[in-house]
């Protein structure tokens, strides 16, 4: 999955956002029954929830359909790459790179806004990346949707209203800065297709997916219910990740 480098000039506050409750997730189906397939629905307006308790307890309430049409999707349907969601004033793309990498450096004058230097353990490969900013340099670290934007469009998203979709597109919780090269190869995979390499940090990734879902009301299909449940059949004691937003800087 291609990532847009976006390089903000400086930072300025931005008035916060209130959006409305989003509605809960469906149960998914009893083992053995046939999964309902994708229906077109109205569109949704409603801002995320957050989702308590463990991923194995998220996962069995996620609805299992069929995926729906790809027909539609352009990444613009989830706003400009990338849009400062938090309200931080800085960009999520900065924002990620700065929570997920170490010993950074910052251009003078953002505010510590613009990463041009740091230091990734990659949690995909399990190596360690010098990132330096700079064309032909920055693809070395991109931005993963951890969910990626035409899966969650094929699996509820087409469904959400514009504003849930910006919010999918840059909220943290689905942001993760990892190998360039891996993300391209991962390209729009779910857990059926794709997981990472580093099979320590499986646990972690699926369990981000299922509240990643839960989160903005979308779906899984069969066979990809039943990959992240492997995995998490694994380590039973699977906790959900963190949700909060980056702390303004």
């Amino acid at each position: 999955m291609a990532t847009t480098v976006v390089s903000l000039a400086g930072c300025s506050a931005l008035p916060t956002l209130t959006l409305p409750a989003f509605p809960a997730p469906a149960a998914a189906p009893a083992a053995g029954t046939t999964p309902t397939p994708w229906r077109p629905s109205p569109t949704v307006t409603a801002a995320p929830t957050a989702v308590p308790g463990g991923a194995a307890a998220a996962l069995a309430k996620l609805p299992v359909k069929g995926r729906a049409p790809r027909t539609g999707y352009m990444r613009e349907q989830f706003g400009a790459a990338w849009a400062d969601v938090d309200h931080n004033g800085c960009d999520q793309r900065n924002d990620v790179l700065a929570r997920d990498m170490t010993n950074e450096t910052f251009k003078p004058g953002t505010r510590n806004c613009v990463v041009l230097t740091g230091t990734l353990k990659d949690p995909y490969t399990g190596r360690t990346i010098a990132f330096t900013r700079g064309q032909g340099t920055s693809e070395a670290v991109q931005i993963d949707h951890v969910v990626a934007l035409s899966d969650a469009w094929q699996k509820g998203a087409q469904m959400l209203s514009a504003d849930s979709r910006v919010r999918l597109g840059n909220d943290p919780l689905n942001l993760l800065a990892v190998d360039g090269p891996t993300n391209q190869s991962k390209g729009d995979g779910d857990a059926a297709t794709w997981l990472p390499g580093v099979k320590s940090y499986r646990c972690s990734y699926v369990a981000r997916q299922v509240e990643v879902k839960a989160k903005y009301g979308l779906w899984v299909t069969q066979a990809e219910h039943d990959a992240i449940a492997g995995v998490l059949a694994g380590c039973p004691g699977q906790k959900l990740p963190p949700d909060s937003t980056v702390a303004a800087r």
